[in-house]
């Protein structure tokens, strides 16, 4: 039998009208219904195009993205979909990786991360920090580039998403800095992202330092499912070391690839995209194109998803 990881999205995966094919699914609603009575304001609603909540605001963004995986994860178990081997999160994605390995429950990770977001958004006054794609580079170039344009800037790659695909952030003339020499060391495109704060640096200290105060009142388990870590691409089964790795993982970058590497030389070949949008389907087929990637993003792919396994 293949061995199979789900992989959870992050932010940047949101776009208004998601999920919309599954709105008559019971499963699906009660989840969004949980959280909506948590954060006393309709989520669903949020969603969908009608509305005028920006779901762009990192506070709402994280329970909205967390919901959205939880539910289709929901929605996976209720067709009888077999369980995965391992599990991984993009940023944010990893605490949708903890509800679904029962680390967390669903009730304490809402509040969490919607506090999360709060606190990284106002690590940072809106406007002195930035992130950018860095593409057609390799990661040793960017880290470089990055230290060369930090000057008293502070610059850094947070984000290893695929080969040729490195995101950096931190204060915004240092940013727009180390763009400008990105490009004329060859990088085929250096782009500004539509995000609010520069997460994933060491700028976000002050919102791990918060947020720590809070997951001390939190309960956390052993994983049912392993879940590989993006500080450090690693499995942990000690509740209070995983607590702990939470909160680093908000200073550190997100070692995606290194993830995916090590679910590879587990003999994991097939990985399901559990949430909105394939930005985690494209980057696995980017690491490496032999592997079997499916997306559960609308009801087509994740009906595709359920077949592919039970034909096995």
């Amino acid at each position: 039998m293949k061995k199979t990881a789900f992989l959870f999205p992050g932010q940047g995966s949101q776009t208004k009208g998601m999920l919309s094919e599954f709105a008559e699914k019971s499963v699906v609603r009660e989840c969004f219904e949980e959280a909506s009575d948590l954060l006393r304001y309709d989520l669903w609603d949020a969603i969908q195009d009608e509305s005028t909540i920006d779901i762009t605001e990192t506070h709402r963004t994280q329970p909205i993205i967390l919901t959205c995986s939880v539910a289709i994860w929901r929605l996976w178990l209720s067709n009888g979909g077999r369980i995965p081997d391992y599990l991984a999160g993009h940023s944010l994605g990893e605490w949708s990786a903890l509800v679904c390995s029962n680390v967390v429950s669903f009730n304490n990770a809402i509040q969490i991360v919607e506090k999360r977001g709060r606190l990284m958004q106002a690590a940072v006054p809106v406007g002195e920090g930035v992130m950018a794609a860095i593409l057609g580079m390799d990661d040793a170039s960017v880290i470089s580039i990055c230290q060369s344009a930090s000057d008293n800037d502070n610059v850094s790659a947070v984000n290893f998403n695929a080969p040729g695909q490195v995101v950096i952030a931190g204060e915004t003339v240092g940013v727009q800095r180390a763009m400008k020499l990105a490009k004329n060391a060859g990088a085929k495109r250096a782009i500004l992202l539509p995000v609010s704060a520069p997460f994933h640096t060491n700028m976000m200290r002050p919102a791990s330092e918060m947020l720590g105060l809070e997951l001390e009142k939190v309960r956390f388990s052993s994983p049912d499912i392993p879940i590989v870590h993006n500080l450090n691409a690693e499995f942990e089964r000690d509740p209070s070391k995983i607590r702990s790795i939470m909160l680093q993982q908000i200073y550190n970058p997100v070692k995606w690839v290194s993830c995916i590497a090590t679910l590879r030389t587990l003999k994991v070949h097939t990985f399901f995209e559990c949430g909105p949008g394939r930005v985690l389907s494209g980057l696995a087929r980017k690491i490496d194109p032999i592997f079997e990637v499916f997306s559960c993003c609308d009801l087509r792919r994740f009906e595709s998803a359920l077949d592919a396994l039970e034909k096995e």
